[in-house]
């Protein structure tokens, strides 16, 4: 189902700024400029179908890291077309040090809602998604 987005359709990641000034610069190349940047960055590719950077933006370390990379760019796009992406809610960002963050987030997807804590790493220069972490309520 995934959402075809014109540029100037307002960005999936929930900003209210047209996708062509937000996230879409990211999945153009841009790197973005925090944790948070990168978090929101990656709903978007997951609504918009952009498996090609939710596999760049993933640190190596990741339980779902693959070298097979074809057959993980399906197992994205078969997750991206199963779900409506209808909004992202930010509820913590916090900054570790400079090179680890985590953002905690609510994404209302048509399939259910998915509540994470996620681990971000600095790797030379570039923010990637490390890992899910536990949530203390």
């Amino acid at each position: 189902m995934m959402k075809k987005l014109s540029s100037n359709d307002p960005c999936p990641c929930g900003s209210g700024v047209k996708y062509k000034k937000c996230c879409a610069r990211f999945h153009k190349g841009a790197l973005a400029p925090d944790a948070l940047s990168l978090m929101k960055s990656r709903y978007s590719a997951y609504a918009v179908g952009d498996a090609r950077y939710i596999i760049r933006t993933t640190h190596p370390e990741n339980p779902d890291y693959s070298e097979d990379r074809k057959a993980w760019r399906e197992e994205i796009l078969n997750f991206c077309r199963a779900n409506d992406f209808l909004g992202l809610e930010i509820l913590d960002f916090s900054s570790i040090d400079e090179k680890r963050a985590t953002v905690e987030f609510v994404a209302t997807l048509s399939g259910g809602v998915i509540r994470e804590k996620s681990l971000f790493l600095m790797e030379d220069g570039e923010w990637l998604y490390h890992s899910a972490l536990e949530i203390n309520n």
